[in-house]
């Protein structure tokens, strides 16, 4: 079975830092593009970090994504918190030579102290 499943989001004081991790089964992510949205009540989902099948990682501001390509997972590392980070994350895969996307169910991220 196709599956991608978030974990690591929760209650986190500002400042901190936070690691989501997003586990895929049944398809091996390393071949994928990969990318992180995050959906906040009121507002549009938004693009937070985006890495190509070819990259290991990219940092973009606060924001870091990763592979790990031995567990078979992508990472996204949230750096100095803020309370506008507050959001549902949900990361996203999409086979670069078109055979389609795949999209876990999110992992809620609430920052307040």
């Amino acid at each position: 079975q196709v599956q991608l499943v978030e974990s690591g989001g929760g209650l986190v004081q500002p400042g901190r830092s936070l690691r989501l991790s997003c586990a895929a089964s049944g398809f091996t992510l390393s071949s994928y593009a990969m990318r992180w949205y995050r959906h906040a009540p009121g507002k549009e989902r938004e693009l937070v970090a985006a890495i190509s099948a070819a990259y290991a990682a990219s940092v973009k501001g606060r924001f870091t994504i990763s592979r790990d390509n031995a567990k078979n997972t992508v990472n996204l590392q949230i750096d100095s918190l803020k309370p506008e980070d507050t959001a549902v994350y949900y990361c996203n895969a999409i086979d670069p030579l078109g055979g389609g996307e795949y999209w876990g169910q999110g992992t809620q991220v609430t920052v307040s102290s």
